[in-house]
């Protein structure tokens, strides 16, 4: 991740060079602009050597200072000894050791906590204006997307019915628009209903249906056991439901279509 902090620790009895914590650091970060270096173990180096070299930046040189620390061994944990007790008897070793008496105001863990801090709070610094941009950006995303989506519906029933109300209106009026000319579609809609659904009315048989031996019947089964004089309004009913079925295909297709 470009805003991290990279600590490249390596241990001071092995080489440089096979450290892959400085091999990685360097894939991450050529430049070394976020990249601090820590060297450890170093109270265990073979008698006769030691990592002034390496601490001075003269072996290995990154853009920050090396920083040697001194950490508990695993007797000191089995003992239970502190960290407070720890990082004293670090203290002690930078100032009291010739060879690290000159760095040792920049070794330690508690120099290497503060300088971890003050590099944090500058990376901080020189991210926040590229952070503020990307919130406003997310923000203006957020906001297109919640306007796109429209205002929340209410919990309650009332609400509800609202809503629903008022997107028929909208509804209805965008309809109404679009039939008064206001908005392009209504020359669809007037073909629709003017050439489609009288094509499609005249290709169905209606001569079989509205035979006068069809309607004598109709009237007929009307009338029942015992005929009328003038023709019962039950026998015009069932020849118009008769009629409304057979029409409903091309009424129904002509509403699909607008």
């Amino acid at each position: 991740m470009p805003n991290c902090i990279i600590l490249a620790i390596s241990p001071a009895n092995q080489d440089l060079a096979t450290s892959d914590a400085i091999k990685i650091s360097r894939e991450v970060d050529p430049a070394g602009e976020r990249t601090i270096g820590v060297l450890t173990k170093i109270d265990l180096m073979d008698k006769g050597t030691d990592a002034v070299d390496i601490l001075e930046g003269k072996s290995y040189r990154l853009k920050f200072p090396w920083i040697g620390v001194v950490n508990r061994s695993q007797a000191d944990i089995n003992k239970n000894v502190d960290m407070i007790a720890a990082r004293r008897r670090e203290r002690e070793y930078f100032a009291n050791t010739p060879e690290y008496k000159h760095l040792a105001q920049r070794m330690g863990s508690e120099h290497l906590a503060k300088v971890l801090s003050k590099h944090l709070e500058t990376v901080i610094k020189s991210r926040i204006p590229g952070i503020q941009s990307l919130i406003n950006k997310t923000v203006a995303e957020l906001e297109t997307e919640l306007s796109r989506l429209g205002k929340p519906i209410a919990a309650d029933a009332g609400g509800k019915l609202y809503a629903i109300m008022e997107i028929c209106r909208l509804f209805d009026q965008n309809y109404g628009e679009h039939l008064d000319g206001v908005r392009s579609g209504g020359d669809k809609v007037y073909n629709v209903f003017d050439n489609q659904l009288p094509a499609a009315l005249q290709r169905l048989q209606f001569d079989k249906q509205l035979s006068m031996e069809n309607i004598r019947k109709l009237i007929t089964e009307a009338d029942g056991y015992q005929p009328h004089l003038i023709a019962p309004e039950q026998g015009y009913r069932r020849l118009i439901e008769s009629t409304l079925v057979t029409i409903r295909g091309p009424a129904e297709a002509s509403v699909d279509a607008v």
